[in-house]
């Protein structure tokens, strides 16, 4: 960063956040309420009221990640083709909020749910590289770490309240499912008008030029500096401990009852929304390859803690202070670090690539988790993907610290 971009950052503040990202950010927390009401009763439904067996659970996951990597290169594409970021972003938010519905619709029919799951999980794919395009177009990009971590707070707020509200509906209401799953798309509606009410497209200035192809799009992959970016946020995300194995190990090392790992998330989406705007705000001032570093440094943190809670439940605690961190410096700070290689009119294209990228290498990293731990123990499990971690850390360090002084004015 120059002098000038120094003082700007220093600067900064509340009012440096622009009108649409308060828009988007408060699109996303009704969204994710919604979405969260439904995440945490899912599991239940499908065990306790439709009886599905743990194949089929397992397959429906594979079909709610496929989905949404597809999606979002496909959005992506789309919004920066068309233009129209808010009205792809509208059909992806449109086609969650249905979904809501779909899955009372569905009963216990293996293809509906298969269906309902894949398009829940297609339009959250849709929408997330034009909402993220529309943040990172309205900001300045000396304030563009703020921005996503002021749009990441009030996501994960929703994210926090969700579970609650439908803990709190089920406990009035005993195995009222339909109750949570008919209110959750009523709220996802909210989200959903906020959107259309409050955010509009950028101005035609801003994605000035000839739409983009295909090739074009791919051929981002040839520009050095996003390359390694994203070959290095991969090979993090090789090491990184999904939350479902971190919660389980903690519940097993605590000796904790089973209720009590719905708190886990609740715990760690707390510590989230507590530091994702200063997150954010230091990513700007110190560099936001430093930011993503330190992010999982954290996490580093995060399993040896995890690792000690065998011995005290101290441990487990600040294991969950330290993954909500990790999320809070690595999230939004990824996507603010990588629009300075991004071209205005193939920001959403550039966005898919970077999230499909790191959920891949994220999905392949669980899938090895899972063979460890089915050869060996979840501990050990953890305790060699700590030490992957460590290892990935040193060979990312020198990539993720030149990111900021690498970065270079990018052509329209």
């Amino acid at each position: 960063m120059d002098t000038q971009a120094i003082r700007r950052v220093r600067g900064a503040g509340w009012r440096t956040v622009p009108a649409p990202v308060y828009a988007l950010g408060v699109t996303s927390l009704f969204t994710d309420v919604a979405s969260e009401m439904v995440t945490a009763v899912l599991p239940l439904y499908f065990v306790f009221a439709l009886q599905l067996a743990p194949l089929q659970i397992g397959l429906l996951d594979a079909v709610h990640q496929g989905a949404a990597a597809l999606a979002r290169l496909g959005g992506g594409w789309l919004a920066d083709r068309w233009q129209r970021y808010k009205q792809v972003a509208a059909v992806g938010y449109g086609v969650s909020a249905m979904c809501k519905l779909g899955w009372l619709a569905a009963g216990s029919s293996w293809p509906a749910l298969s269906a309902v799951t894949a398009a829940d999980r297609f339009g959250k794919g849709l929408r997330t590289p034009p909402r993220d395009a529309l943040i990172s177009l309205a900001s300045d990009p000396a304030h563009l770490g703020l921005s996503f971590g002021v749009h990441r707070a009030m996501d994960s707020f929703g994210a926090l309240l969700g579970p609650l509200v439908a803990f709190a509906l089920l406990a009035a209401l005993p195995g009222a499912y339909d109750v949570v799953f008919v209110t959750s798309f009523f709220v996802a509606l909210a989200g959903l008008a906020a959107l259309f009410l409050l955010v509009r497209n950028p101005t035609g200035s801003v994605t000035a030029g000839a739409r983009p192809t295909v090739l074009q799009a791919v051929a981002l992959l040839r520009r050095p500096h996003l390359r390694r970016a994203m070959l290095a946020a991969m090979v993090l995300g090789l090491a990184t401990v999904a939350d479902p194995f971190f919660h389980l190990l903690l519940q097993r090392s605590a000796m904790l009852p089973v209720s009590w790992v719905p708190l886990f998330f609740l715990a760690t989406a707390l510590a989230y929304v507590a530091l994702a705007v200063p997150a954010g705000h230091l990513a700007d001032r110190f560099g936001r390859g430093l930011v993503f570093l330190l992010g999982h440094a954290l996490l580093l943190g995060a399993c040896l803690a995890l690792l000690a809670a065998a011995h005290h439940r101290a441990w487990g605690v600040l294991a969950l202070g330290l993954l909500g961190a990790y999320y809070a410096c690595t999230d939004g700070v990824l996507m603010s670090a990588v629009s300075a290689w991004l071209p205005a009119r193939l920001r959403a294209c550039g966005f898919a690539l970077v999230t499909t990228a790191t959920g891949v290498s994220r999905l392949a990293g669980s899938a090895l988790f899972g063979l460890l731990w089915q050869t060996w123990t979840l501990r050990t499990a953890v305790a060699v993907f700590a030490a992957a971690l460590a290892v990935a850390l040193l060979l990312t360090a020198r990539t993720w610290l030149s990111l900021d002084t690498s970065a270079a004015t990018v052509a329209p």
